[in-house]
């Protein structure tokens, strides 16, 4: 009778465990993004448009905060503790530029906007494109894709989510050549140097995304270098999807 008891008590407390266990899986709910626009009466010619995680994850404070720091540094004042602080610091330099040349009819600017590009239960990556322009011979723009963990709201390096060994660097490369379609050789991309990786790597719904921003390879002519690898021909390299 005693070792009956054992038996049920058993499994009763296996069933609670697996209750529990479910019930704690289905209360993570997935991370919704929503679009926030930062107006202000600005003297330069400033459009700042990027997504925000809703506060119904518990990790959506650690992803705007890694949201927030990425775009403070694009637009390149990184003491400044708050996306609006970096907009206010950008303002007041063309302010000072202004009254230190009365004159001149220059007028600086500055966009920045963000876009979801993929999301899972995996990882979500996100696009930040960023311009500004303080009068030069041309602006400057990036584009930076941010891979995020959604369970803990912390970023992915590159080698968190695809495997970087040789054999996907050479699928790269014949994706990057196909890109190119012209006689050139990887060389004469890389600055006299064989073909490399890009610094920005992340998921589409169609694929893994190799981003070259401008001045990585080649030269400013050549703008964006950009190509998607086919899932299928990139998941035995992923560590996550």
């Amino acid at each position: 009778m005693l070792n009956l008891v054992r038996s049920n008590f058993k499994k009763i407390t296996l069933l609670a465990l697996i209750s529990c266990f479910v019930s704690c899986k289905e209360e993570v709910k997935p991370v919704a993004f929503e679009n926030q626009t930062i107006s202000k009466p600005y003297e330069a010619l400033i459009e700042v448009s990027y997504d925000m995680a809703k506060p119904n994850s518990g990790v959506s404070q650690d992803i705007n905060q890694l949201i927030e720091q990425a775009i403070i540094k694009s637009v390149g004042y990184d003491n400044s503790t708050t996306v609006e602080g970096a907009l206010d610091a950008f303002d007041k330099e063309f302010k000072d530029f202004k009254s230190s040349f009365p004159d001149s009819e220059q007028t600086w600017e500055l966009a920045v906007e963000t876009e979801v590009t993929y999301q899972s239960e995996s990882i979500i990556t996100i696009a930040l494109s960023t311009y500004s322009d303080k009068g030069g011979a041309h602006g400057n723009d990036a584009i930076l894709l941010i891979n995020i963990n959604p369970e803990n709201g912390k970023a992915y390096a590159n080698s968190d989510i695809v495997n970087l060994d040789n054999a996907f660097k050479e699928l790269a490369k014949s994706f990057f050549l196909k890109e190119k379609e012209d006689e050139s050789s990887e060389e004469d991309y890389f600055f006299g140097q064989p073909f490399q990786l890009p610094k920005n790597i992340g998921f589409s719904d169609e694929g893994v995304i190799l981003l070259y921003n401008v001045y990585e390879i080649a030269s400013y002519d050549q703008g964006y270098t950009e190509f998607t690898i086919p899932y299928k021909d990139a998941e035995p390299y992923l560590k996550v999807r």
